[in-house]
């Protein structure tokens, strides 16, 4: 069984869902530390031919709150202020010349207006969301359900052998420098790393192709031909423009 690994992401780019798709099951690691600056509450969107960041903000309690704690800032009062609303008509503009995000729009709304209280409830919803769009049928399984502790390369071995992996399927970030190849070899455990190319589509508005973007971006210009391109099939995608920029490292930590 091959196992993949990693902290939930809000509307996560295309490379953590790549690996979802390859993977026998997802194991959603929601009990560990949560990362400022990274991508759990917040993913970046095209808004006028540009990478914004989209961001849901978060009470700030103690830099050692884990995901599955973390709370969504609901504070304000005002409905026109709130971040739900605000951030729904973020996305309306942002996609507003992409032919099918007015096919998603009902769902997102629904989903944003909903007032989550925790940040992992809301980023489990809106992956789900871009699971069905996709078709992705990879089982999901929180850390948190499996009583396993450990830290870093302990913890993603512990995991690896409570729900009886085979195969631990690494991304392109973080864990290839802390992972410890030889326990998982004596665990018989087999560790391979994510090959992903990122594709090309035609995006909506001004300016050459920007690669790493949310999920949603991917859905919105494509529609029903998303799970295609994200497959690799760029003869059913004919892309115009520029070639894509240069994909960051740090958008995927596990």
């Amino acid at each position: 069984m091959i196992v993949t690994i990693h902290q939930p992401l809000l509307l996560p780019w295309l490379g953590y869902l790549d690996r979802m798709l390859r993977s026998d099951l997802f194991i959603v690691l929601d009990h560990v530390q949560f990362e400022r600056r990274n991508y759990q509450n917040r993913t970046r969107i095209r808004f006028d031919g540009e990478a914004r960041w989209f961001t849901v903000p978060v009470v700030q309690h103690s830099r050692e709150e884990r995901i599955i704690d973390k709370l969504i800032d609901n504070s304000s009062c005002s409905a026109d202020r709130w971040w739900g609303s605000r951030h729904f008509k973020t996305l309306c503009h942002a996609y507003r010349e992409a032919p099918f995000f007015d096919d998603y729009a009902p769902h997102l709304r629904s989903i944003l207006h909903s007032r989550c209280e925790r940040l992992v409830d809301l980023d489990l919803a809106l992956l789900e969301l871009v699971r069905a769009a996709l078709d992705i049928r990879t089982p999901l399984v929180r850390s948190s359900e499996l009583g396993v502790d450990g830290r870093k390369s302990e913890l993603m071995l512990n995991l690896c052998r409570a729900v009886g992996a085979d195969v631990l399927l690494g991304g392109m970030g973080g864990s290839r420098d802390y992972l410890d190849t030889a326990a998982f070899e004596r665990a018989r455990i087999d560790v391979r790393w994510q090959q992903f190319s990122h594709p090309c589509y035609p995006q909506c508005g001004p300016g050459p192709f920007i690669a790493g973007l949310s999920s949603i971006d991917l859905l919105a210009n494509c529609g029903p031909r998303s799970r295609a391109c994200l497959d690799g099939q760029p003869g059913e995608l004919p892309v115009a423009g520029a070639a894509a920029a240069p994909l960051g490292t740090d958008l995927c930590a596990a």
